[in-house]
């Protein structure tokens, strides 16, 4: 992995933050806008996003959007024709099709979250295209998912743009593209307006109708009748930190040249850290290398501290990391679940000085199957800035876990993990992967 200076790079929070820094950066585009997500729900932040899609679209700018199969199974017809007769290119990657996951390949997801405007500006992170109130087995929370974007603008983003336009040209050259999908559409969730993550009194429950959520001309007001246009469209923007001059690089993962970039980058952080390691990850089943890396860095008297979900969300993910707390924990490394809300972050800091943001969670459907995305950043003032919040979050909003509590979890929930743990290995039987 190859550093290169002279990035600007902010951090984004949440949707709070991030919505209104990508309408605001399509809605400046001049001459290209690639976007590339794993969920793109057409709630109301969903539609702002879209209509900046199709603004851009109409004023002559090409506008390609690749969605995930699973993450975006459909989408409402009237949405898509109209995005499609303002010119935006929109492709669903890996759809599942009849025999669905019985299929070993289409284990293989497209996970990132890109966006690249005009060559010039990258938007990376974890956050997908819908309202981070939201889950989907669980309705509108009080707080939203714990996420991070970076914004970045320097000699990576042309990585980020080159690696987009491969992806295009090989779904054209297999003749995936131009068959056009549409699907009976999950109705769109009650949404609250993005907020700051930390004020759960600022959310709005009541719910809107999704039918008001656009205007005539498609752009999303289901805020207010006084909401304004362009990047306050979807939420005001809260503080937030940039960075000028910063060391940054592109760290991809895939399934030819990439396999284990993102996984090895972690591994080569955690093993030249001489003061502390903070991992802030959603789903945490980490493969052998990497669990012995966090374990040597904490026997030699690194601290090493893990934010991890806290709240059931997923059987498998939430259940398959569990056989492993005691290996870390009898070790000296430091759990805390995340009880505010949902977690979905993807970050790092490490020794206050290298961190990392991006859509890989480290668990094998990130680190072996799916394409991923992460930004590393070198800046000390970057990492204290992103260090600050998962300080907050883990002094403020988890719990630590014991040891000796762990050990004495109800038999119910030991089976509960063993179950969760081989639910994992067979689904990566059946890919014909090992980890």
């Amino acid at each position: 992995m190859s550093l290169r200076r002279g990035h600007t790079v902010e951090l984004l929070q949440c949707g709070a933050e991030f919505f209104p820094s990508l309408v605001t950066a399509i809605d400046g585009s001049r001459t290209e806008v690639r976007l590339e997500t794993y969920i793109f729900l057409f709630d109301s932040v969903g539609s702002a996003v879209a209509a900046a899609l199709e603004r851009a679209a109409l004023r002559g700018v090409a506008v390609y959007v690749v969605v995930d199969g699973i993450g975006t199974p459909s989408a409402p017809l009237q949405d898509l024709q109209r995005l499609r007769a303002a010119g935006v290119r929109w492709h669903q990657f890996s759809p599942l099709g009849t025999l669905g996951l019985l299929i070993p390949g289409r284990w293989r997801r497209l996970h990132r979250k890109l966006c690249v405007v005009d060559g010039s500006v990258l938007l990376c992170g974890g956050i997908n295209i819908l309202d981070d109130h939201f889950e989907f087995d669980h309705g509108v929370q009080p707080l939203p998912r714990l996420d991070f974007a970076v914004r970045v603008t320097g000699p990576l983003v042309g990585d980020a743009q080159a690696t987009m336009e491969q992806l295009w040209r090989r779904l054209e050259l297999s003749g995936r593209l131009g068959a056009g999908w549409v699907g009976a559409a999950p109705k769109p969730p009650s949404s609250a307006t993005p907020r700051a993550c930390s004020d759960p009194s600022a959310v709005d429950h009541a719910a809107p109708d999704p039918q008001a959520s656009r205007s005539a001309g498609g752009q999303a007001v289901g805020h207010g009748a006084d909401q304004p246009t362009g990047g306050q469209a979807v939420a005001q923007s809260g503080v937030h930190s940039v960075v000028h001059g910063a060391g940054a690089a592109l760290v991809l993962r895939d399934n030819l040249r990439n396999r284990s970039r993102i996984e090895r980058a972690y591994r080569q952080a955690i093993a030249h850290a001489k003061e502390e390691v903070v991992i802030a990850n959603a789903y945490f089943v980490p493969g052998a290398k990497l669990r012995r890396a966090l374990v040597h860095a904490a026997r030699r008297g690194v601290r090493v501290q893990l934010l991890l979900q806290g709240r059931y969300e997923y059987f498998m993910q939430f259940h398959a990391a569990k056989p492993y707390y005691n290996i870390l924990l009898a070790a000296g490394v430091e759990i805390h679940e995340y009880q505010a809300g949902f977690l979905h972050a993807k970050v790092a800091v490490i020794d206050g000085k290298w961190a990392t943001v991006g859509s890989s969670n480290l668990d094998p459907l990130s680190l072996l199957l799916a394409r991923e995305a992460n930004v590393v950043v070198h800046d000390a003032v970057f990492a204290q800035t992103l260090l600050a919040r998962l300080r907050e979050a883990i002094t403020d909003k988890s719990l630590p876990l014991e040891r000796n509590a762990f050990e004495r979890r109800p038999w119910r929930q030991r089976a509960k993990d063993v179950l969760g743990y081989w639910v994992m290995r067979a689904t990566l039987f059946l890919t014909g992967t090992d980890y």
